[in-house]
């Protein structure tokens, strides 16, 4: 099973935690729209690594990325399964005809 595959199901494990016992419950119980603006910030912060040229630092903000993700991917009951077939749906596919087809 893939890493991402495996974080996966710990996050859909953790939904249903105690919130004061997981970052990931804690999370979750705010709603989709604060996992999304956590995703965000993420990204962002991946943004600025990548603009100032600090791989260790860009690749740790990369893993918070994946993982605010997957996180809001479950705040929206969206399978990574399905985020997964979509991919391969598109493998093989040119990118500009991909979203000429859109």
């Amino acid at each position: 099973m893939h890493t991402l595959d495996k974080l996966a199901q710990t996050i859909a494990t953790r939904a249903t935690a105690d919130p004061d016992s997981s970052w990931t419950a804690k999370l979750l119980a705010k709603g989709p729209e604060k996992c999304a603006e956590k995703f965000g910030e993420e990204a962002v912060e991946a943004i600025i690594e990548a603009i100032k040229d600090d791989k260790a630092k860009l690749t740790s903000e990369a893993a918070d990325v994946l993982f605010h993700l997957l996180v809001m991917l479950q705040a929206r009951d969206v399978p990574f399964s399905d985020v997964l077939k979509e991919l391969d749906r598109r493998e093989g596919t040119s990118g500009i005809a991909e979203k000429a087809a859109r």
